[in-house]
């Protein structure tokens, strides 16, 4: 068989739906000033579907850092890898900024959260190392615990009884193994779909018994958790049992990149060992300094935060004020939980967006069960309470259609 005839007979869950769905349900364009109403098919909308969780996007000190440091450097400066030719004090500036920010001694600057997080599990460990990570991981961590040569156990989410049941068949495993190679714990300190927190301080607290390093991605936690914004280890008070962090710029600070922060010697270590940052080209210096200009603004308005916060309570207990199902988050990330078939969310989806004018983001089959849908919400500090209320009096009466029956369809909803 031809490998490419091979591929368009089977497209894949979202795949087989492209015919239909393709931009409006998957890859939409939201157009003009990023911010809480933008323009979706010539029209302005509310949107609650943009990760810009400090409203740092359009904010105009960050515009105008961005603008100057374009108009110094250029998007190619510096040229190569960092290894190479591509290293900067700009670069070495920001590390150390956001390493004594979360409360690392030294940090290390990545091109790309996804490439990143792969790229160090793969350099962390080796054939004799065991990975134990949460099943409901993101798809960077599970991709690269699939790089990973040795064994990999995976415990039931949040589950600290599941996670020492695999810490115990990882050290038995590692002193079959002559202790040969060690054991790395991995998880996330927010839980981007459903908002529910890592059980970091319960995970540190087994080191007592168990001989484990810890990897966290807190890419939604990163700006929004703690008592400074420094994440969720903060918020959990366990900072110092974290040994690797690990953050994203694409969600507080509203940019490309992302970093580690642990140890100089760890850091060290994977300045010379991951592969995606050996072989790939430098961030960009307009970047790098818009980075810093977000970080100096995440540390020193702490009202950026607040009003993040006001926003997120006022929309998640008017939801479930209004009977509406939020699961356990316990972060900004707001998931709307409904039952009711794919056709039947995409007709929901288009009410909401043609009538009410509220752009959000649907979860269906296959990242949640079939049967259900998710609506999933994220609060900014752009947003206002103005917008909460528009957006709470739009949900109770697409909960109410959706209950009457209004929205069943057998198929996904034609927005032509």
């Amino acid at each position: 068989m031809d490998l490419f005839d091979k591929l368009l007979q089977r497209p894949g869950p979202l795949g087989q739906h492209a015919k239909e769905a393709e931009g409006y349900y998957m890859f939409p364009k939201l157009e003009g000033e990023i911010g809480p109403r933008m323009l979706f098919k010539g029209k302005e909308r509310l949107v609650w579907s943009l990760n810009n969780y400090l409203g740092l996007a359009n904010h105009p000190e960050v515009r105008a850092a961005d603008t100057e440091a374009t108009a110094r450097f250029g998007m190619a400066y510096p040229m190569g890898a960092r290894m190479m030719s591509g290293n900067s004090n700009y670069h070495e500036q920001l590390e150390n900024e956001l390493a004594e920010f979360v409360g690392k001694p030294a940090g290390l600057l990545v091109n790309y959260g996804y490439q990143g997080i792969v790229s160090a599990i793969d350099a962390l460990v080796d054939r004799h190392d065991v990975i134990v990570y949460d099943a409901e991981s993101h798809a960077c961590i599970v991709d690269g615990v699939r790089l990973h040569q040795g064994k990999r156990f995976m415990f039931l989410h949040n589950d600290m009884e599941s996670l020492e049941k695999q810490l115990q068949r990882a050290t038995r495993l590692i002193e079959e193994n002559e202790h040969r190679g060690g054991i790395l714990v991995i998880t996330e300190g927010v839980f981007g779909m459903s908002g529910v927190q890592g059980k970091l301080s319960e995970i540190v607290s087994m080191k007592s018994r168990y001989n484990f390093r810890l990897l966290v991605d807190d890419a939604h936690g990163f700006g929004t958790m703690g008592a400074t914004g420094a994440g969720t280890a903060e918020a959990q008070n366990c900072t110092e049992g974290v040994d690797v962090y690990f953050s994203t710029f694409a969600k507080s600070m509203a940019s490309v990149g992302a970093f580690f922060a642990s140890s100089p010697e760890i850091i060290r270590f994977l300045q010379y060992n991951m592969r995606s940052q050996i072989f790939a080209k430098s961030l960009p210096m307009p970047i790098t300094i818009g980075a810093l200009k977000r970080l100096e603004l995440l540390r020193t308005r702490p009202e950026l935060k607040n009003q993040l916060w006001t926003v997120v309570n006022r929309l998640q207990n008017g939801l479930r004020e209004r009977g509406f199902n939020l699961g356990k988050t316990e972060s900004p990330v707001t998931p709307v939980f409904l039952s009711g078939s794919l056709g039947e969310a995409t007709s929901l989806v288009l009410d909401l967006r043609e009538t009410y004018h509220i752009f959000c983001s649907v979860v269906v089959y296959p990242v949640i069960p079939k049967g259900q849908i998710m609506l999933r919400l994220i609060p900014t500090a752009a947003h206002t309470l103005e917008d909460v209320d528009q957006t709470l009096q739009a949900f109770s009466e697409v909960k109410k259609k959706l209950e009457s029956g209004a929205y069943e369809a057998e198929s996904i909803a034609s927005f032509n």
